[in-house]
């Protein structure tokens, strides 16, 4: 009994120890930046004929990376970041498969006039990437990363045109711009509660702690859940991200 409780003290004492040396051997920085981009579509369908309007919103961005260096170009970071992504747009369509609601009635077919949508998704988000060193100063980057998502929204409304129930043959049904006249959509109850995606990025060390940092990222999975199809495209988050980096250590 005794030489197992030894067995395992000794153990834990190595496995604590290399842990200890692991993280020892790893640097570290912390983030700031923001996002630019948008919850897109692969391609313009041909049912949106313009985007009259586009407005990014709070799309911060603030995390810590590790990164573990293998030789002098080779290494890993894994990073854990709080952040938002999203945006505000306006669009001319035309036959545009659309669910809202008016007046209290619900009404589904397909809609020609303009869609405002706001789009936010606020998120935990874990990369895993391969870093490559150029030169001491200069790192690039690219790896999948998964988003746990903490609060979701996409809602909007349909205005200044007609949504023919059912199909472009159904009966025509005139909307307005004002409360009450324009059709009000939220779909934000269907959308996933995580993303997967590929991050691809540069940082850049200009003095002794401060950098600069520029990544994309594109999402691999629709924002929807599987089934959902009231929205013909399926969307993707498709984001640049610009900021400085701090190293820690």
């Amino acid at each position: 009994m005794k030489r197992t409780i030894l067995t395992i003290i000794i153990a834990v004492a190595t496995a604590a120890g290399a842990c200890a040396g692991i993280l020892d051997s790893l640097s570290y920085q912390a983030r700031l930046g923001f996002h630019l981009g948008g919850t897109a579509p692969v391609g313009m369908p041909a049912t949106i004929r313009s985007l009259d309007s586009y407005k990014i919103k709070d799309n911060m961005i603030v995390g810590i990376d590790a990164i573990k260096t293998f030789d002098r170009h080779w290494g890993m970071m894994v990073g854990l970041h709080y952040e938002n992504k999203g945006m505000k747009t306006d669009a001319r369509v035309k036959n545009y498969k659309m669910e809202m609601r008016r007046s209290g009635e619900t009404l589904a077919g397909v809609f020609t006039g303009n869609v405002v949508t706001n789009v936010e998704q606020w998120m935990m988000t874990v990369p895993v990437l391969a870093t490559y060193n150029v030169t001491p100063t200069l790192r690039l980057k690219a790896g999948p990363y998964l988003s746990l998502i903490m609060s979701n929204e996409f809602s909007g409304y349909a205005y200044d045109g007609y949504l023919r129930v059912g199909d472009p043959t159904g009966n025509k049904v005139e909307l307005g711009k004002a409360v009450g006249e324009r059709g009000d959509y939220d779909f934000s109850d269907d959308m996933r509660g995580w993303n997967v995606g590929i991050d691809v990025g540069v940082d850049w060390t200009f003095a002794k702690r401060l950098g600069l940092f520029a990544d994309i990222t594109w999402g691999l999975n629709s924002i929807f859940v599987k089934d959902f199809d009231t929205i013909e495209q399926r969307l993707y988050p498709i984001y640049g991200s610009l900021g400085l980096t701090y190293r820690l250590k």
